[in-house]
């Protein structure tokens, strides 16, 4: 399946000259969403995973499912002030700003396998503050997981030499 085909471009969105890489229309779509966590699942099933982390808000779609194949729990990262404490919080900047995310301090457990799953993987801000949550509470990251890479913008040197998947990618777009 190409998914590049289902995910809506949405041009000068939030803010020019972002292009905005909409998964609205892959989730409307049964058989692409369903191919797309498909995949997912196929690539980690093996890999001893005991643990998924979704990052704030699309990732938990993608996470959620994933951990629910895996029969294994799921850690949100969310954005500041939405978790209940106590949370441990990280700072990171993105495209158009900057922000903090957030995680339950019991969320990960010591050398827990962890897969970061997320809808986009841009500048890497966010990904990289997961990254940074879950290495603060000694989870052994397994891979980060993206439905889309746009790897112009070189998201994925800001995660620490951690391995990257991606279902699908947009370059020069």
């Amino acid at each position: 399946m190409d998914l590049r085909e289902k995910i809506r471009a949405v041009p000068h969105w939030p803010i020019d000259p972002v292009t905005f890489r909409d998964i609205t229309t892959l989730l409307q779509d049964p058989e692409a969403f369903k191919w797309s966590c498909d995949r997912f699942y196929d690539r980690y099933k093996s890999m001893g995973v005991e643990k998924v982390v979704g990052i704030d808000a699309r990732g938990f779609l993608f996470g959620a499912v994933l951990a629910y194949k895996l029969d294994v729990g799921f850690a949100p990262v969310r954005k500041k002030g939405k978790l209940p404490p106590p949370v441990i919080s990280q700072e990171y900047t993105l495209e158009y700003g900057s922000n903090v995310v957030e995680m339950s301090q019991d969320g990960i457990r010591h050398g827990e396998k962890v897969v970061i799953v997320d809808d986009l993987i841009a500048t890497g801000g966010t990904a990289a503050a997961a990254v940074h949550l879950v290495e603060k509470m000694g989870g052994n990251i397994l891979e980060c997981a993206f439905v889309i890479d746009l790897p112009d913008l070189k998201g994925k040197e800001k995660l620490n030499g951690h391995n990257v998947f991606s279902l699908v990618a947009f370059e020069g777009e």
